[in-house]
């Protein structure tokens, strides 16, 4: 369906973190999912060039990847499948070393690539690599907006503090937002903000914006082993209830849709934020 004569392009929020293994992609999918349980029309492009699993977590089979619309064999209708909740997803390669290290011309059509699909969406994902690698700052720098993802684990902490001390060297008046994933108890994600909070003032010269966290649930991993989001899986779950949430929170980043305070209050998760 094209968009509205005159509507802004969908947009772009790059999901990273420092230390793999936080559940970057899970936040990815389950966000996206509950974006589009609001009403909007959202895709997710899986930028872990080169180890891309957004596919395999949900249960999907693509014919073609991303490998293939950057070489020039395909377009990016021929790769884009639906996922659950009508989710437009663009899958990665696996295993590809080329797509480890984009030359700039390839760089430049995964940037076109990304302008393409967020023509007809009011929101695109980017679900990155893990690290500080060229190819996940230059996706962060081109998004609209980045969420830095991180757990309650030192080395995850620091790990997504170097994250933000890049972007914000590259994009100082970005507004960086952190999630804390798998927290023990909310006063656990406040914690790790708090943390990330003062190093970036102290050292940065700069504040960061606590989006919230995702509490430790073992549905998470449950809904992992199914392929299938946790927000589908157990949608009363409290992680569901903290992905919602989260949702709320970025659904209000278009202008022409606020969320009502009706709308809030029924599916706000006391316990994420």
């Amino acid at each position: 369906m094209s968009r509205s004569i005159g509507r802004p392009r969908g947009l772009t929020v790059a999901i990273t973190s420092g230390k793999g293994g936080v559940g970057k992609t899970s936040l990815a999918i389950n966000l996206a999912v509950s974006l589009a349980g609001l009403g909007h029309r959202v895709g997710l492009l899986d930028a872990d060039l080169g180890l891309g699993n957004v596919d395999v977590m949900l249960g999907l089979t693509p014919g073609a990847h991303l490998g293939a619309v950057l070489s020039g064999e395909r377009k990016l209708s021929d790769i884009a499948i639906d996922g659950p909740a009508g989710v437009r997803v663009i899958p990665a390669g696996s295993g590809i070393r080329a797509m480890t290290a984009l030359t700039p011309i390839l760089r430049q059509r995964l940037f076109d690539l990304m302008d393409t699909a967020r023509a007809e969406l009011d929101f695109l994902l980017v679900d990155t690599a893990p690290g500080i690698w060229d190819n996940v700052l230059d996706l962060a720098e081109r998004a609209d907006r980045v969420v830095v993802m991180t757990s309650y684990e030192p080395t995850a902490i620091v790990d997504a503090y170097a994250v933000a001390k890049l972007l914000n060297a590259s994009a100082p008046g970005r507004e960086l937002g952190i999630v804390v994933n798998a927290a023990r108890h909310v006063a656990d994600g406040q914690s790790v903000f708090h943390q990330l909070d003062t190093a970036a003032r102290r050292f940065l010269k700069r504040d960061l914006r606590y989006y919230g966290c995702i509490v430790h649930d073992p549905n998470v991993g449950s809904a992992a082993l199914e392929q299938r989001p946790v927000v589908t899986q157990s949608p009363n779950s409290p992680a569901s209830q903290c992905f919602r949430r989260l949702a709320i929170r970025v659904a209000g980043w278009v202008p022409d849709r606020p969320v009502s305070a009706a709308e809030f209050e029924r599916m706000e998760a006391p316990r994420c934020a």
